[in-house]
């Protein structure tokens, strides 16, 4: 594990503290960028991504709000 510092806008400090939490933000910011960074075996990826409970209810309700949206549209 290594240390970085980085340097952000305070707004954007304050809403990662508020949203994500303050012991949060490193496990957060790695999350997002890792999968640019990093090569993974995608299936591993995916097997883990379905592992979380609440990715996946978000995904799937997602999911539905599109298909609904699709199914509005003029053919």
């Amino acid at each position: 594990m290594k240390k970085l510092t980085i340097t952000v806008d305070e707004r954007v400090y304050e809403g990662l503290h508020n949203v994500i939490g303050r012991r949060r933000i490193s496990r957060f910011i790695e999350s997002l960028v890792r999968p640019h960074v990093v090569e993974q075996d995608l299936d591993a990826a995916y097997e883990r991504m379905a592992q979380e409970e609440s990715r996946e209810a978000e995904a799937l309700e997602w999911s539905e709000a599109t298909v609904g949206d699709i199914a509005d549209e003029a053919r």
